[in-house]
């Protein structure tokens, strides 16, 4: 006879010490304080047959979206499953999970978890697993649904409530149900005060919104909470940097950038995603960003030819087109082409929005701005397909509005413009964009106005 962990769901171990691991390192990762793998491996060190251990260290690497984590995975994967025999029904579903994402199948591993999920409603990792899948695959509805489905099988009186408060709110935000997210989200934080999940989710709702000050207000009033010690913490300061570029304050969002986004070069795809998309954003404003460009090209050289994850790609190819590496760009456009004809998830992902995207990035960077337009502007309607959230997505409507307007497509760049300022009225940027498209257009009056409105 197994276990039951702190919200009543079995494990097939019965080492309590290895039990009691696992559990600390799920709080890790539902916190994202302190590195979860260290805790868990000490859970094996207890218990070698430990499943769920296995199953854990597997979806840490899952999770991680590159290919360098596939060996570690592929390690996990194989562990668990040798010791399926003796394993749960539970832990057969996260083993199978695992198994689908090894494979290529990130969509089938999505819906594993799911799965596990809906049977054991109080597993907070297959919740946290799929939740997260639901984000990198760009499962919009889901990312609310999944949660709300669990929602009546917790309360204050299950450990973690909190967490999953937290995904929901963020799932509530991505559906565009703003004043029930921030609502969910505040709640969650009232719970567990150190959820950057949750954190960042309101402090989505106030990106989407336009609230600028109270954005910068949220994050910074609650820095103790989210960035100390926590491996989220760089995706928290790169929502801060955003309310700061967009508010025109370019040096202080290159001073985060060097002293909280990117303070050291690292290897990891998701830091070096964000700290790209920062940059690329000032890019698209004309903004220098001397030498920084230059150690992310360095970071995503090696993976230019990975063809792991299309969100990625098109990371590095902002980096290489900024840089001026059109080998490199040359070498991941045609990667994406081998895996858009491999089949598994990423395939679609990469036919559909990855290798366009990039297309027009890389035209962007050769100064064939009508070119970029004509790729982007398809793409639009589709984008959610290679995951990332809509702030993160922003970065192709900016780019798309940027090329219009260094092509001349005055009507184009108005239109883009006018979606953006009836979005976030509160926004400067967007207000200056619109200042641009109108006098493009000839209309200096109504630049005017868009400059009065873009400076208060």
């Amino acid at each position: 006879m197994g276990l039951h962990d702190s919200r009543g769901v079995p494990v097939s171990t019965t080492s309590r010490a290895a039990l009691d691991r696992y559990e600390a390192a799920a709080e890790r990762l539902h916190s994202y304080f302190r590195d979860p793998l260290a805790e868990i491996e000490a859970a094996l060190a207890e218990d070698p047959g430990f499943v769920m251990g296995h199953c854990l260290r597997g979806t840490l690497m899952a999770l991680a979206t590159e290919k360098a984590a596939e060996a570690p995975l592929r390690q996990s994967v194989e562990a668990a499953e040798a010791l399926a025999a003796g394993a749960n029904e539970r832990e057969r579903g996260h083993i199978a999970a695992l198994r689908a994402w090894l494979d290529g199948d990130f969509a089938g591993a999505v819906e594993a978890w799911g799965r596990v999920a809906e049977a054991w409603p109080r597993d907070g990792l297959a919740l946290q697993a799929a939740h997260l899948g639901d984000f990198y695959l760009g499962h919009t509805q889901l990312l609310r649904d999944r949660i709300a489905r669990a929602l009546p099988s917790w309360d204050e009186a299950v450990p973690g409530y909190g967490y999953i408060l937290g995904m929901h709110a963020f799932g509530l935000e991505e559906a565009g149900d703003y004043r029930a997210a921030e609502a969910t989200g505040r709640r969650a934080v009232a719970l567990q005060p150190r959820d950057p999940w949750a954190i960042h989710a309101v402090a989505h709702v106030m990106e989407m919104q336009g609230r600028l000050p109270e954005g910068v207000d949220w994050l910074t009033g609650r820095t103790g909470d989210w960035a100390p010690d926590n491996m989220f913490a760089f995706h928290n300061w790169w929502h801060l940097a955003l309310y700061h570029l967009d508010l025109g304050e370019t040096a202080t969002v290159l001073r985060l950038y060097d002293e909280a986004i990117r303070p050291q070069p690292s290897p990891v795809a998701l830091e070096t995603l964000d700290a790209t998309a920062l940059l690329w954003r000032l890019h698209l404003r004309g903004v220098d960003a001397g030498g920084r460009w230059a150690e992310l090209a360095e970071t995503w050289a090696p993976m230019a030819e990975d063809g792991y994850y299309a969100f990625n790609d098109m990371h590095a190819m902002m980096a290489f087109v900024a840089t001026g590496r059109d080998a490199d760009a040359g070498r991941l456009l045609a990667a994406q082409a081998r895996s858009a004809a491999a089949g598994g998830t990423n395939a679609a992902m990469t036919a559909a929005v990855g290798l366009p995207v990039c297309r027009a990035l890389r035209a962007f960077g050769a100064g064939d701005h009508a070119a970029a337009v004509e790729l982007l502007a398809p793409v639009r309607a589709v984008a959610h397909r290679f995951g990332g959230s809509h702030a993160q997505r922003d970065v192709l409507n900016l780019t798309l509005v940027e090329a219009a307007l260094r092509s001349g497509q005055a009507d184009v760049a108005r239109a883009l413009a006018a979606e953006r300022t009836e979005a976030k009225p509160g926004s400067p940027f967007n207000w200056r964009l619109t200042a641009r498209a109108l006098r493009l257009g000839g209309d200096e009056v109504g630049a005017v106005v868009a400059e009065v409105r873009a400076n208060g």
